[in-house]
């Protein structure tokens, strides 16, 4: 992560994130393929190691443009990860993109509304709405924790704590959307497995 004085986050920052994110994607995945085969089919992890891989293989490809290393970005997911979570991670990818046309930088407190753009974004891909037990439900918490924040290092911290707050908020109640909305019952007591795998997101760039 560059400089906590830095008040701004360019294209190089993300190229710094992304190998810590591949890194800590392949230390989870054991974990993520377990925990989503409680409730789905045990690939989420397996899913998120190839999302990773696939933005290694345009890291030092992408261009000074936000909006258009965004938008590689999410063409290298949809390309490397065809699953419904890694459609979801594009799709957030390409609302952020949109936003930031045209733009070599943007302050770190830009971070929470270009989440809530994706959150709209995947609620609409995914047909899907708030309180549903979903990733989208920790993506909303974490834009509404990181609100007018503009110091890197807390952006990360902060955001962390959302998540863990949104899966103690949603752990006892049951999923009801995607796959594992089949075993709503089963999903009391359990974690999300597309909330845990945010935290774990957030965990390798710590």
């Amino acid at each position: 992560m560059e400089s906590v004085s830095n008040k701004c986050w360019t294209v190089e920052s993300l190229k710094s994130l992304i190998p810590k994110l591949s890194a800590g994607m392949e230390t989870s995945a054991d974990e993520l393929n377990t925990i989503d085969g409680q409730l789905g089919d045990g690939d989420l992890g397996v899913t998120l190691v190839r999302g990773a891989r696939g933005l290694m293989k345009v890291k030092d490809d992408l261009p000074e443009d936000l909006g258009l290393a965004m938008l590689k970005c999410a063409q290298a997911l949809t390309k490397e990860s065809g699953s419904s979570y890694g459609t979801l991670i594009a799709t957030a990818f390409m609302a952020a993109a949109k936003d930031s046309k045209s733009k070599t930088e943007r302050p770190w407190s830009d971070i929470s509304p270009l989440l809530r753009l994706a959150v709209s974004a995947m609620l609409k891909r995914g047909k899907g709405h708030l309180g549903a037990k979903t990733v989208v439900d920790a993506v909303h918490v974490v834009a509404e924790k990181l609100d007018g924040i503009n110091e890197p290092r807390v952006v990360l911290a902060a955001a962390r704590e959302a998540v863990a707050e949104a899966l103690e908020t949603f752990r006892d109640k049951p999923c009801q959307l995607g796959r594992a909305r089949i075993f709503s019952e089963k999903s009391v007591g359990l974690d999300d497995p597309g909330m845990v795998a945010f935290q774990r997101i957030l965990d390798s760039l710590a």
